[in-house]
């Protein structure tokens, strides 16, 4: 099996998933300091930013466990 096969493989297994939520998660701190800046120079338009910024962040987790839930489900040691 190649390196490249591997990879991709990665993405789709139990600590891919994993790791993306943990990424994601860690994408999070980043809005939430982009909102505190925001709301204390009052700029609508950042605030903006911020708020579609974290309802991408909320889908893409939900996606996410989503993921990690129909790969639980077909494993058959795990359940």
């Amino acid at each position: 099996m190649s390196a490249l096969t591997k990879a991709k493989g990665f993405k789709k297994s139990r600590t891919g998933t994993y790791l993306s939520i943990g990424t994601t998660a860690f994408g999070a701190l980043s809005v939430v300091k982009q909102l505190r800046k925001a709301r204390s120079d009052s700029d609508t338009l950042l605030l903006l930013d911020a708020v579609v910024s974290a309802a991408a962040i909320g889908t893409g987790l939900a996606i996410l466990l989503r993921e990690l839930k129909r790969i639980g489900d077909d494993d058959v040691l795990f359940g």
